[in-house]
């Protein structure tokens, strides 16, 4: 496979998976306390909303770059 033919499934892929998923979460550490053997520490979980424009780009452009690709 050539390496463009690799980032257009790897574009469709991820396409398809962000509109499916909507987004992800993750977590951040944001404090953390030492007071001699006790540690303490707050974590926070964020999520990223991923726009639907944004799914529906990668899969246009991984298709167009599949279309495109086996016409050279």
């Amino acid at each position: 496979m050539k390496s463009r033919q690799i980032l257009a499934v790897l574009l469709i892929v991820g396409g398809v998976l962000a509109l499916a998923y909507r987004g992800f979460s993750y977590t951040k550490e944001t404090h953390e306390a030492k007071i001699g053997p006790l540690e303490l520490q707050v974590k926070e979980r964020e999520y990223v909303n991923l726009p639907v424009w944004l799914g529906v780009g990668a899969v246009v452009v991984g298709a167009a770059l599949l279309v495109t690709g086996k016409k050279s």
